[in-house]
């Protein structure tokens, strides 16, 4: 019951003013569902995504990524990527995504979202040139503002 309460607290703290930039997709990788499900309420109260998705280990991201046409899945504008999942963590995640064809990996921002403070793990991170930032969770509605400023603002990411 204390979790749950801190959960609300937490996103109660958070404002919940509309993002003018909507991303058509998000797609979050994430083994622990507690994470994935916090993350999506913060996405979907600043209404900053039209659909979020969250898959459990690197290995579903992939399939995620390789059945986008065949499923009708939306393409994804940002990942957040954890390390350390089951069957493929966020670092083979990274090493197999480089050898997807450009038009599966085009348009792709990612972003690991993880529990790691450890250095090595922010220098492993800032050797991918896919991977554009290296957030520690949890995921906030400041933190996710300042992404999709960075990143995003001065695109249409909503296809028709």
């Amino acid at each position: 019951m204390k979790v749950v309460h801190f959960i609300f607290l937490f996103l109660e703290s958070e404002p919940t003013q509309n993002m003018k930039t909507k991303l058509n997709s998000i797609l979050l990788v994430d083994d622990d569902e507690p994470t994935n499900f916090i993350n999506q309420i913060v996405i979907k109260r600043l209404g900053c995504a039209e659909n979020v998705t969250a898959v459990k280990s690197g290995l579903a991201a992939l399939d995620y990524l390789n059945t986008l046409e065949e499923n009708g899945n939306p393409h994804p504008n940002l990942i957040f990527l954890d390390i350390n999942m089951p069957a493929m963590n966020g670092w083979e995640f990274l090493e197999e995504f480089k050898k997807l064809p450009e038009r599966q990996k085009s348009k792709i921002t990612i972003v690991m979202l993880t529990t790691s403070v450890n250095p090595d793990d922010h220098a492993k991170a800032r050797s991918y040139k896919e991977v554009m930032e290296y957030e520690i969770k949890p995921l906030t509605a400041d933190k996710m503002r300042r992404i999709i400023t960075l990143y995003f603002c001065k695109k249409d990411y909503i296809e028709s």
